[in-house]
């Protein structure tokens, strides 16, 4: 009977099963046919594939499915081009929706109210355009909402504050220039909240967001905010992430802001706050407080010296007097503070570093008085001290010699005195040491640290020779050693500095001769060594010099002629005044640009009356010779050009048959490996390697153009090495250069075709581009190649931004494994015939692992101005390196300046960034030569992009990938306006997370044919 009934039951629920196994199948064959259709009617993105008939939707990798049901579709970054079709809603269980960062456009999609279970909700980044509907709250689910980075404009509607279960809600960079509602404090369960990049109407903040009492997130930076802060923002006890910066807001902070228990960050920089800081700041588990750039005055309150917890203080930038709260130098968790240009007085608490492991400190451009505190490094961690232009007196406290960990030290503009402690120059990481206008003394040492790059020591006492050992400082870009008590001879082994941009040595006591052996300083820019003893002849070798563009020789007893290798430099500033040189000058010098630059020679001569020197037509006439004399020079002159002529001929023909027989016999030493199909064998190479057919020298070599036929193509060559072995730098150069360009194919990458190498020697062949390389075009003051160029137009420089991006992109994002090129710069940008951008010299080049996100270097490469901060203090790369780097270059782009030298106080960089504030400062710096009406929302546009690619924290600069994105929407294949939708971009990370890229919006408009931004 037992049995039976078993029987019985098992049956039963067999014939259950079958059916409820049965609709479950069928379920999951009506959602993939959705899907789809969804897929088809989405255009059938390349990045979507996987979806097809044969399988399980919930296997797809942007399915998630739950008891077997969609419940869950990512569509994050798909390239989705279509508006989104109301199909999508045909997933009944659908409850979370992610389409950001496509390509979407039209108005908000209101098809989606049918999707009546949807509670996550993410079309961020993509072009919708018009108002926000006015019953959005149909999705009455909504958990999170995010429409960030689009185009929606208007006014944000009042049902946006009818959500019941709402906790997060970002409307951030968009168009919106009406108002937000204070319906919004009416959302009793939001977390998060976040509006910032806005241009809405001039606002206060309504008072009933002091309602949000869960709310822990709160991002309104650059929203028009006016009045004051609502006291009722003492009710927001959640709060832990505060930001209202870039706004209008005025009068006290609320006396309760910081009493907030469980408060972490606040962000209230760059507003007009006119009041002081309030002393209600007694939040012991305040973590970080950043007041910076306001116009905050009174004093630093003494409650700060109670945040025990506080790891981040920032209030530089302000109108803030009086002393520093003793206290706050004791406290425990400190790590970076931040008080520059403000008006603060008094010394510098003594027990700062005691307690807590400084990292940063920065008091710069106060008034502060007294001793450096001697324990800033105690904790062993600080990377950066800058307390330059205050009244500090004394000596540098002899701990500070042993901070291995300091990457950069600027005290000038200061009182101190004394020797500078032997360990401080030698301090493991330490790259830049800015000492200038003090009263320190002693001498130079014969070694520094290996990375140091930027010296800075005018205006003190340092005397003694600079010594032999300088040789050793191979990584110095800047030395600047103005106004000291140096005597001697400017030592030769200063030549091997071949890193070099700036050398200063004006106003000291040397003498002899200037050394010969310049050619190595091939990157100099800038050589001052005017008011000293030098004597002796010009080098002719200055004249070689392809980047030096200001040369000061003046005050000296320089003697003989002015080389005219100068001449062909076209210097930018050139003073050879008060000297002893004769003859004539360069005739390229011969004009007004120059009529300072001869004074007090009197015995130099020129054509040009109005460069008040002595006619040198007259000198001639004075000076000719007696007529019989003349006789007998001539014969002699004809018989010695003879003599030499046949002499010539048979060495010429002697020499002709051994290089004939010795490379017949060698060519078997060389190797040729090649990665594209050749016209060409090595021999066509090798026997065109002659000084004729050179065009340059590079980090590593010299370049030359071989024609491979009678038709005139030519290919590029680059010898690495000379006539010694290859050292191991170069050689690994090489394998770098092999290793990438031979393994990747990119039409905005060199091309190379093949190598040649031998035991002494290696060949790199490429692509001969025409119009060789950017820097060329954009700073036309410098070079034999340089000086006959057009203006490079905007359409034209547009084009090439966006071609070397291409390149870029293609290496960081689409290549198996990620390239960094480490060496990102105007001068490795090559144009061809069509000025079309292709990336070069892979010499520094890395690849990453398939997984990881950054590589560490054991010595730091690249070039000073295009380096990224963070490369140089940790030698930890990624692509945000070359990021950092390509922003450079788009800022030489719109500016026309040089990296180095915006102008003579500091690098393009910081100009860019003090100038970015706003559109009409940005237009003050565009390229005049390029600056047209017509242009200059592009340039603008590209100016803010390369302000946000150099930003200092890598995390904050977008990807390459996102910078072509923006480039591209302005510049169409052709190099023509794009019609269509386009970006300016700000970065900003969130906090609590890996972090996020947010993007406010430049858009066309096709029915005004304008296009907006914000």
């Amino acid at each position: 009977m037992a049995k039976t009934q078993l029987t019985s039951l098992f049956f039963f629920f067999l014939f259950i099963s079958i059916p409820i196994t049965v609709i479950h199948s069928q379920a999951i064959n009506d959602e993939r046919a959705i899907l789809l259709n969804l897929k088809q009617q989405l255009g059938n993105p390349p990045s979507i594939s996987s979806w097809n008939s044969s399988s399980s939707p919930c296997v797809w990798p942007e399915i998630y499915c739950t008891a077997g049901s969609v419940t869950e579709l990512h569509l994050r970054e798909k390239d989705i081009t279509e508006k989104i079709p109301p199909s999508i809603c045909d997933l009944k269980n659908l409850t979370f929706l992610d389409l950001a960062w496509n390509f979407i456009p039209g108005e908000f999609p209101i098809m989606l109210y049918n999707c009546s279970k949807l509670q996550v909700l993410d079309l961020s980044q993509n072009y919708f355009v018009g108002q926000i509907p006015s019953d959005i709250d149909r999705l009455s689910s909504l958990i999170s909402l995010d429409i960030s980075g689009n185009n929606f404009s208007g006014n944000i509607p009042i049902s946006i504050g009818k959500f019941p279960v709402l906790q997060r809600l970002y409307m951030l960079q968009n168009l919106f220039n009406g108002t937000f509602p204070k319906e919004i404090g009416n959302l009793s369960n939001l977390e998060e909240l976040g509006m910032a990049y806005n241009p809405f109407i001039p606002m206060e903040i309504p008072r009933e967001f002091g309602f949000l009492k869960k709310l822990t997130y709160l991002w309104m930076k650059e929203t028009n905010l006016i009045g004051e802060i609502p006291e009722s923002f003492n009710n927001l006890s959640s709060l832990q992430y505060f930001d209202l910066s870039i706004n209008n807001l005025e009068g006290r902070v609320p006396s309760g802001l910081f009493s907030w228990e469980n408060l972490t960050i606040v962000y209230l920089f760059k507003n007009h706050l006119s009041n002081e800081i309030p002393k209600a700041v007694d939040a012991l588990n305040l973590v970080e407080v950043d007041l910076s750039q306001n116009n905050l005055t009174g004093t630093i309150p003494e409650v700060f010296g109670k945040l025990q917890s506080l790891r981040f203080l920032n209030l530089f930038s302000n109108q803030l007097t009086g002393e520093l709260p003793a206290a706050i130098g004791s406290l425990p968790a400190l790590k970076d503070f931040k008080v520059f240009q403000n008006k603060l007085t008094g010394v510098l608490p003594p027990e700062f570093g005691f307690h807590s492991k400084l990292e940063a400190f920065e008091v710069s451009e106060n008034q502060f008085s007294g001793d450096l505190p001697g324990n800033l490094c105690a904790g062993g961690v600080l990377q950066g001290l800058v307390a330059h232009t205050n009244n500090l007196e004394g000596e540098i406290p002899r701990s500070l010699g042993d901070c291995r960990s300091l990457r950069t030290f600027q005290l000038q503009n200061n009182k101190f005195s004394g020797e500078i402690p032997s360990g401080l120059w030698r301090s493991f990481n330490l790259s830049t040491l800015m000492l200038s206008n003090n009263s320190f003394s002693g001498e130079l040492p014969s070694r520094v640290a290996w990375n140091l790059s930027r010296v800075e020591i005018s205006d003190n006492k340092f005397s003694g020779e600079i010594p032999a050992g300088i040789s050793s400082w191979l990584n110095l870009v800047v030395f600047k050693a103005s106004n000291n008590l140096f005597n001697g001879e400017i030592t030769k082994e200063i030549t091997n500095l071949s890193k070099l941009i700036t050398l200063l040595l004006d106003g000291n006591e040397l003498s002899g001769e200037l050394p010969s052996e310049i050619i190595s300083w091939e990157s100099l820019n800038t050589l001052n060594v005017s008011r000293n003893k030098l004597s002796g002849q010009i080098p002719a070798a200055i004249g070689s010099l392809p980047d030096l563009i200001n040369l000061d020789l003046s005050e000296n007893r320089f003697t003989g002629e002015i080389p005219s290798g100068i001449g062909n430099l076209r210097p930018t500033s050139l003073n050879l005044s008060s000297n002893q040189l004769s003859g004539k000058i360069p005739e390229q010098l011969d004009n007004l640009a120059y009529e300072n630059s001869f004074l007090h020679n009197t015995d130099l001569c020129a054509d040009d009356p109005k460069l008040k020197l002595r006619d040198c037509n007259s000198i001639l006439k004075h000076d000719r010779p007696k007529k019989s004399t003349h006789r007998y020079v001539t014969v002699i002159v004809s018989l010695a050009v003879v003599v030499s002529f046949v002499v010539f001929v048979m060495i010429f023909f002697i020499v002709r048959d051994y290089k004939r027989k010795k490379s017949s016999q060698s060519l078997e030493t060389w190797k040729l490996t090649s990665f594209q199909r050749l016209n060409f064998s090595e021999w066509n190479i090798l026997s065109n390697l002659v000084d004729d057919n050179l065009v340059g020298f590079g980090g590593s070599g010299k370049v030359y153009r071989i024609e491979i036929d009678r038709s005139g193509e030519s290919v590029a060559v680059k010898k690495i090495g000379n006539h010694k072995k290859l050292d191991h730098k170069l050689e690994q150069e090489f394998s770098a250069e092999v290793e990438v360009l031979g393994s990747i194919r990119h039409r905005n990458i060199v091309k190379l075709l093949c190598c040649i190498s031998s035991e002494d020697s290696k060949l790199l062949v490429y692509e001969y581009m025409e119009n060789q390389s950017l820097d060329k075009w954009l700073h036309r003051n410098k070079g034999s190649f340089s000086s006959h160029l057009a203006v490079l137009d905007w359409p034209k420089r547009l084009k090439i931004a966006v071609g070397a991006a291409q390149g870029l992109c293609y290496m960081h994002h689409e290549c198996p494994t990620p390239i960094i090129h480490r060496d990102v710069k105007s001068s490795n940008i090559l144009l061809d015939i069509e000025f079309k951008a292709q990336i070069a010299d892979f010499g520094l080049a890395k690849i990453l692992a398939r997984h990881a996100s950054s590589h560490t270097m054991s010595t730091v490469a690249g070039s000073f101005g295009y380096l990224a901060p963070e490369y140089a203090y940790t030698t930890k790369v990624d692509t945000k390196v070359d990021v950092y780097s390509f922003g450079v270059v788009l800022l030489e782009l719109v500016t026309g300046r040089e990296a180095n030298s915006a102008n003579e106080n500091m690098g393009l960089v910081e100009w860019a960034r003090q100038h970015s504030l706003n559109d009409q400062s940005i237009i003050e710096i565009l390229d005049p030569e390029v600056k047209e009406s017509s242009c200059l929302e592009e340039m603008i546009m590209v100016c803010k992009v390369g302000v946000v690619c150099t930003r200092p924290s890598p995390s904050t600069r977008p990807s390459m990938r996102e910078v072509l994105h923006v480039l591209q929407s302005w510049c169409s294949e052709d190099g023509q306006e794009a019609k269509k939708v386009g970006s300016e971009f700000d970065v900003m990370p969130l906090l609590g997370g890996a972090g996020a890229t947010y993007f406010s919006s430049y858009r066309y408009d096709e029915g005004d044919n304008k296009v907006y931004n914000v």
